[in-house]
């Protein structure tokens, strides 16, 4: 297969564009499927919700999407996926709640690549578990964008980027593989997809298993799931907002002072960063009053937490994600 984005094509950045590329697509995932059915793991990030957009346009109801709950996900994504998609796109998705799986495979494992492998083969089976339910799945939709063939050439290996195990003998469909990130917003927004959607954050395939840097624990992902939601309130308070930004909970703690007694605690590291292709990233100036109230929040509200520190790293060297 190939996966070199052809030099001649045009970057997608207008609706006429946008247009062009999805009636283009449209007709080749009817040529492809034909009258077959699709399963896709439909995240609500852009990148799967615009793949179930496109191949709801091309094929109706023939299209499965799985929902998969793995406890990586941010503070109230589930509710969401399930309001957005099944209630006001009407789409034909199933909820899977794997929690106790997912991080029970996880525990005591703090290598970045086997956390990955570990998730991305959970994955593979719970969609092999919703397949072997239904008649008629011959085909596997992936929201992989070209940034991440760019980066798995020997980095990366979450579920968004690899073969599958070949007795589930399904067929790739990857409509989106060759476009950047601010390519498929334009296309969401084509699609008409609701902005909160278009321009939700990006999120990795192993979701928060990536931002709890190192052995996974219960407790720690739950802070950093609090300690993300306050991030990301905070600094949507802005008028001009950074391209991404998050937080990172590392595996280690340090002195805190409560009520006049000394205890150990963890750090929440603030990450925001600006990127046209996620190939390069730059760090925007935050204002000291946003880093603050974040700080405040965060240490008033969030268990375990006596620290919150500011990421100022760019890419390269370093990558926008921790792991």
């Amino acid at each position: 297969m190939n996966d070199v984005r052809p030099e001649t094509m045009e970057r997608i950045t207008n609706k006429k564009l946008a247009k062009a590329f999805i009636d283009e697509q449209v007709a080749a995932l009817r040529a492809q499927i034909g009258d077959g059915k699709v399963l896709l793991a439909l995240s609500g990030g852009v990148d799967s919700s615009v793949v179930a957009a496109l191949l709801i346009k091309a094929i109706g109801k023939n299209l499965v999407c799985v929902h998969v709950n793995h406890g990586l996900l941010r503070k109230g994504e589930p509710e969401q996926v399930i309001r957005v998609f099944r209630e006001e796109m009407d789409a034909n998705l199933i909820y899977v709640d794997a929690v106790d799986r997912f991080l029970d495979k996880l525990a005591g494992v703090s290598d970045p690549e086997a956390k990955r492998k570990i998730i991305g083969k959970e994955f593979i089976d719970v969609f092999a578990e919703e397949a072997a339910k239904l008649d008629g799945i011959r085909f596997l939709g992936q929201g992989t964008i070209y940034p991440d063939i760019l980066e798995s050439k020997g980095v990366k290996a979450h579920h968004n980027v690899g073969g599958l195990p070949p007795e589930l003998n399904f067929e790739l469909v990857e409509p989106v593989k060759f476009l950047y990130k601010d390519e498929v917003r334009v296309v969401g927004k084509a699609l008409g997809l609701p902005d909160n959607m278009v321009y939700r954050q990006p999120f990795p395939g192993p979701g928060l298993g990536v931002r709890c840097v190192g052995a996974i624990t219960r407790d720690r992902l739950e802070s950093l799931r609090e300690a993300d939601a306050i991030v990301r309130e905070e600094i949507e308070k802005l008028p001009a907002r950074p391209w991404q930004y998050f937080c990172a909970i590392p595996d280690f703690q340090s002195t805190g002072i409560k009520d006049g007694k000394r205890y150990m605690g963890w750090a929440v590291v603030i990450r925001a960063v600006n990127t046209v292709d996620a190939v390069t990233a730059t760090v925007p100036e935050l204002p000291f009053a946003t880093l603050a109230a974040i700080r405040d929040r965060i240490i008033a509200t969030v268990p375990g937490v006596n620290r919150v520190l500011w990421d100022i790293s760019e890419k390269p060297v370093s990558t926008i994600e921790w792991e």
